[in-house]
């Protein structure tokens, strides 16, 4: 009697343990703060080294050598100075040398990063999606400023995201299958190309870069090609408003800006990365197929 008690106590919680690891990840909800700050701090680190690939990459100069240095002065930044988040705030957002103001961009990308990577755990546990969304989270942060600053995505993010990508895809768990991590190559790849084509022909000028090409075909290597559907529909959608939006508040220098689109498929890709699935569904669910 005692151990068919015991046994059905032990179905049970193993089976509470699995929903639990199914639903958030194993260390879901007991230890989540402790994992959660842990995260965070990895995250803000490594978001003061994406700021240096957005700063040097364009430029191409060495990630290595020298070490971070005022950009108005010249001057090396000590250790002590460099510190994440905390040292901006210290220093009252100026550097210590010259005291020219620090740009709020470094502390809000060190910031971005560590809250999307807390959030990409938070929402899919310690697990593969959940690393797949941190890395996808760091290199879509660095591609988003280096688009809106140099109009470039360089190879060195997308052509190595894609075997990344690829290879994951055969790993259980992944956000999708080999199949179809191939099949959203393709599409990234080709579609990408000929909506760009397409946009070149009609507005007799450049509507989409081949960099954005490769950073389609890596998405689709990582999310498949349903979400890629979705990400230029999206990005298409965000980019129309912010268009519109310069047309009517900026109407003289509107018609001769260019807009890049890498910015507006990062901001889509990480919308369909959490929520592409429900989103699909939803719309599945409208035309009732």
């Amino acid at each position: 009697m005692l151990q068919n008690v015991g046994r059905r106590a032990a179905d049970l919680l193993s089976t509470k343990v699995l929903r639990s690891g199914m639903q958030g990840g194993i260390f879901r909800p007991m230890a989540e703060p402790m994992v959660l700050g842990v995260v965070f701090l990895f995250a803000i680190c490594f978001g003061s080294f994406i700021n240096v690939l957005i700063y040097r990459l364009p430029r191409r100069e060495s990630l290595i050598t020298p070490g971070s240095r005022c950009p108005k002065c010249g001057q090396p930044i000590e250790i002590y100075d460099n510190i994440p988040l905390l040292s901006y705030i210290m220093l009252g957002g100026r550097c210590r040398n010259c005291r020219d103001k620090i740009s709020m961009r470094y502390p809000l990308v060190e910031l971005a990063a560590g809250v999307l990577a807390v959030f990409s755990i938070y929402y899919f546990g310690l697990t593969l999606r959940g690393f797949e969304a941190i890395f996808l989270s760091f290199v879509f942060l660095a591609i988003f400023f280096i688009d809106l600053d140099f109009r470039i995505i360089p190879d060195g993010f997308t052509l190595p995201g894609i075997v990344i990508g690829l290879g994951l895809s055969f790993v259980p768990g992944a956000f999708v299958g080999w199949k179809e991590a191939l099949i959203g190559i393709a599409v990234g790849g080709s579609a990408f190309y000929l909506v760009g084509l397409l946009g070149e022909l009609l507005f007799k000028k450049e509507a989409m870069g081949f960099g954005d090409v490769k950073l389609a075909a890596m998405m689709g290597a990582f999310l498949g090609w349903q979400n890629l559907l979705l990400i230029l529909i999206l990005a298409s959608f965000l980019g129309s408003v912010v268009g519109i939006g310069l047309v009517l508040f900026s109407r003289r220098q509107a018609r001769s800006t260019y807009i890049p689109f890498g910015p507006f498929l990062v901001l889509a890709a990480v919308i369909a990365m959490y929520a592409g699935e429900r989103i699909i569904r939803a719309y599945l669910g409208l035309i009732h197929v």
